[in-house]
């Protein structure tokens, strides 16, 4: 055996090697032995083995052999192998090549590793499975093939019953495994396995967190299926999960059929192995992709007929090579369709050349990475195409032999969806932000006209006192001149907020300028030249004549602080086409045919930093105290609530442009009368005036009684109704529109010409909600009197509508519920009544019901106060709540009737029974609700005596 080998011819070497006390032999690729020491002669030998092979056990000849057939010149490879003597060895083979037989050949060493300590020898079994899986990452190719070699390196250093590895599913929660290692007696369970079905460790899993169970039989997460686990010899077990760009992608996973503690040093060991897997697996993957690449590039040349194969020519997405140092080697015809740059401006220049500048230190950072030999699986950058302008694009890349092969797909379009999308959400953003801006402006809007409202009411009331007194009389026109600046601007916050109530009308607003005229040439002054351009076949358009007015105002006193009172104004009206990608790109405008306004300045123009804001509220280019902020705002929302659309161009010191579109209206103009305003006068007709706020209604209480009529006054809805239900003839019913309560004024309004159908309504508001405007309009035939209003237009309106209204027949005056009074209470003497009622609506109801048929009204909201007043007025009658806070009505009446024996009581209540009530002949007991006919006839019953 040892006549053929090299080594014998020297005996001093020889010698040496027999001396060695472990095995040292000499083997071909396929095993077969060319020389061995003395030490490892004695032993095939002793073990009667046949060959250097058939010394081991079945388990450690097949490693062997495998080591043996994939063992090159790469360096020495160890492994811990068992023999037939049942004791552990430590084999080491080291590549040699023996010239004299011209094959390839190695030097295998065997060592003992039974005399080390179990912690050294655990140790080295560990460092030499390290080496066995570093060989299979190196040296096997196929990765299922890596995954299932590895995981039988693993297990048998580790000695458990199975191991493996598999791809993980975290949104379906299953893992799918190809092949698996397992000692004898195992199952196999490669397939796909629901995690669910085994525990709730998967959560461990999806968060990238080690999953150990000693003994699934205790451990919280596995002891409700335990019995699943054992049945594939899982009672104990380790699973590692394998992370990517920060999500679980596969797992590493050991199996032990019984009951067993995971030292921190195994689940370190397996820690290591399982990263190195993953980094072998992936990069086999993709080399296997992108040799398949570069394997149809090679074919291309071949052919030499063809640039590029099938899907090089075709492919939609882009393919380029290109070497680590950016330079690029190749490029495909989607390059040059999608970036318009042709392969001869390409080949050879850096691909960073392309790259948008924000873009740059981005991608070089990714080129370092595929240079360290890491694949990108995304990355995004923009491209600048050879028009100038930019793609988005997507990007996949492999690194191999120094190039990198990369494919990229054009996402412009999804980018520009997305940017679409969030264009969108801002829309909607500011839709609400502009909804909260018109409610906050309402609510101010509603007090601060309340407010003006009573100023005003009570200057004008003023007027008439201080009338001939010249001094007072300017004082009190300098505070109108402010309640007027103040309504000014309540009316622009509404504006602006949306929140106006429109009366659109059908206008030519070619016509309508040139009414205009003389207005804005005395607003302007005479420094200022005026054009107007009014295009032919102007078409009609829908909207409210006072609002264009104020917005051509407006723009026009901009227009001149911005000349600085000398330049030239120029006025255009022309008919636009607004096609559909002119409304997508400005948000929520509708495409269509617009009436188009142009307001051209030569002032000193709005620089571009500025430009977007000065629609917005409050914001101002003025020195201060020069303006408010609102006029442009206000002509935005008074755009934007009739339905068109605001577009300012301006460049500094060129001037500026703001062009209005409204809606183009078919409908024929409406002629607009101007009616000659007559002078102020009153009447005697009967106004009801429901008003939540008592400074208002006592201002325009005062106000309609210096008119001469006959006013009835109610603090809210539902007081209003009580008082048209009780059947007293009222001819206006003057409401606000916005007041507390269940019943709203709109039910009010309609429920009162239900009752009373001659009945005139005004509504009147500082702010009307919603509730007589809808879409920006006022409903149909409804009358407003917006606050704050003076003396007389309050008169000139109510005068308009009682001349307008309807007139009651007769018949309806006779079935009016005042016709159906009792002859008693008709024939009722004056009396002096004490009201003594906690709620101040309902007792300020009894006592307007009470003074409309003549009678005296002294009003108590407690008993206390009620014993007062009849102390100290002379009272015929007590009509008293019987449910009051501390001392009930009937404990005041009978303390009143200790005084006045014979004292009528009346007892208002809401419970029919009137618990607690002795009736008796000067007792009597109405039921709320009750109209002014109960009342009158339960003080005729009892008053008779």
């Amino acid at each position: 055996m040892t006549s053929t080998f090299a080594l014998q011819e020297h005996a001093l070497v020889t010698d040496a090697f027999d001396a060695l006390p472990y095995g040292f032999t000499a083997v071909t690729a396929d095993g077969e032995l060319l020389y061995a020491n003395a030490w490892m002669t004695a032993r095939l030998r002793d073990a009667g083995a046949c060959g250097f092979l058939t010394w081991w056990n079945e388990e450690s000849r097949s490693r062997l052999e495998t080591a043996l057939s994939l063992a090159d010149a790469a360096g020495v490879r160890e492994l811990a192998l068992g023999s037939v003597e049942g004791a552990t060895w430590r084999v080491s083979i080291e590549p040699w090549r023996a010239s004299a037989l011209g094959r390839a050949s190695f030097v295998v060493s065997v060592r003992p590793l039974s005399g080390e300590t179990e912690a050294a020898r655990t140790i080295e079994e560990r460092r030499i499975a390290l080496i066995e899986v570093s060989d299979i990452l190196r040296e096997v190719e196929d990765p299922a093939e890596i995954a299932y070699r590895v995981a039988e390196v693993l297990g048998r250093a580790l000695r458990v019953s199975r191991a493996g590895y598999g791809s993980v599913d975290t949104i379906a929660e299953t893992i799918t495994i190809e092949r698996d290692w397992n000692a004898p007696g195992i199952v196999t369970i490669a397939g796909v396995l629901n995690f669910r079905e085994y525990g709730s460790y998967i959560d461990d899993i999806k968060a990238g967190r080690t999953a150990v169970v000693s003994d699934a039989y205790k451990d919280p997460r596995t002891i409700h299926t335990a019995d699943a686990l054992a049945s594939i010899s899982a009672t104990s077990f380790i699973n590692m999960p394998v992370t990517e760009r920060g999500g679980t992608v596969a797992l590493l996973y050991l199996n032990h059929e019984s009951p067993r503690e995971w030292p921190e040093e195994e689940i370190d060991f397996v820690r290591e192995v399982a990263h190195r897997t993953r980094v072998a697996v992936e990069r086999r993957r993709a080399e296997a992709e992108l040799l398949e690449f570069a394997h149809s590039l090679e074919r291309q040349v071949a052919e030499r007929t063809l640039e590029r194969d099938r899907i090089w020519r075709l492919s939609s997405d882009i393919l380029v090579v290109a070497d680590t140092d950016t330079r690029l080697l190749s490029v495909n015809p989607a390059w040059t369709a999608i970036l318009g740059w042709s392969e001869r401006d390409s080949i050879g220049r850096s691909y960073l050349d392309f790259v948008h500048p924000d873009d740059t230190g981005r991608t070089g950072e990714e080129t370092e990475q595929l240079a360290d030999g890491v694949a990108t699986l995304r990355f995004e950058n923009r491209y600048r195409t050879a028009d100038g302008g930019f793609r988005h694009l997507s990007w996949r890349a492999v690194p191999s032999e120094g190039m990198i092969f990369a494919v990229a797909r054009d996402v412009t379009s999804e980018r520009a969806r997305d940017a679409e999308l969030g264009a969108a959400q801002e829309q909607l953003r500011q839709a609400q932000k502009m909804d909260a801006i018109g409610n906050l402006t309402g609510g101010v809007a509603h007090d601060f006209n309340n407010l003006l409202q009573v100023i005003s009411g009570n200057l004008q009331l003023l007027g008439a006192d201080v009338s001939g007194n010249e001094r007072a009389e300017r004082r009190v026109a300098n505070a109108m001149a402010g309640v007027t600046r103040g309504s000014k601007l309540a009316a622009q916050l509404l504006a602006f907020g949306r929140r106006q109530p429109l009366a659109p009308k059908v206008v030519n607003i070619g016509r309508f300028i040139r009414d205009m005229d003389e207005l804005l040439r005395r607003a302007l002054g005479e420094a200022i030249e005026v054009e107007t351009v009014i295009a032919g076949g102007l078409w009609n358009t829908l909207v409210d004549p006072s609002n264009v007015e104020n917005a051509l105002l407006n723009l026009a006193i901009n227009a001149r602080d911005a000349m600085h009172g000398q330049g030239k104004l120029t006025i255009e009206a022309g008919n636009a086409l607004l096609d559909e990608a002119y409304a997508t790109a400005h948000g929520d405008l509708r495409p269509g045919q617009y009436v188009m306004l142009a307001v051209t300045d030569t002032g000193t123009g709005i620089p571009n930093d500025i430009l977007d804001k000065v629609f917005d509220p409050f914001f101002t280019t003025k020195p201060e105290g020069r303006g408010t902020g609102l006029g442009l705002s206000m002509v935005y929302g008074f755009v934007k609530q009739s339905g068109g659309h605001v577009k300012m161009y301006s460049e500094a010191g060129e001037g500026t442009t703001v062009k209005i579109y409204l809606p183009r209206s078919t409908q024929s103009e409406d002629r607009v009368v101007a009616i000659e305003e007559e002078a102020v006068r009153g009447g005697d007709e009967t106004i009801l005036v429901a008003e939540d706020d008592e400074a208002v209604r006592e201002t325009v209480v005062g106000m309609l009684g210096e008119l001469g009529y006959r006013v009835l006054k109610a603090r809210d809805a539902e007081s209003a109704l009580s008082i048209i239900e009780s059947g007293i003839a009222i001819d206006l019913l003057f409401t606000d529109v916005v007041m507390p309560g269940p019943l709203r004024s709109p039910q009010l309004a309609r429920k009162a010409v239900e009752r009373q159908p001659g009945i005139a309504v005004l509504f009147t508001s500082g702010y009307t909600e919603n509730a007589i405007v809808h879409g920006g309009r006022l409903d149909e035939g409804v009358e407003l009197l917006s606050k704050p209003y003076t003396r007389e237009q309050l008169a000139r309106r109510v005068r308009q509508l009682l001349s307008s209204r309807v007139p009651r027949t007769i018949a309806e005056t006779v079935s009016a519920p005042a016709a159906g009074s009792s002859a008693s209470s008709a024939a009722l003497r004056p009396l002096r009544v004490l009201v003594l009622e906690d709620d101040a609506l309902i007792r300020m109801s009894i006592a307007e019901m009470l003074e409309s048929r003549g009678h005296t009204a002294f009003e108590a909201g407690d008993g206390n106060e009620a014993i007062r007043l009849h102390g100290v007025e002379g009272i015929d009658v007590l009509l008293a709540d019987v449910g009051l806070p501390g001392m009930s009505g009937v404990e005041v009446a009978e303390r009143l009737r200790e005084n006045q024996p014979e004292l009528p009581v009346i007892f208002a209540t809401g419970d029919h029974l009137a618990n607690g009530v002795q009736r008796d002949s000067h007792t009597a007991v109405i039921i709320k609700p009750y109209g002014v006919a109960d009342l009158m006839e339960a003080l005729g019953r009892i008053t008779r005596g």
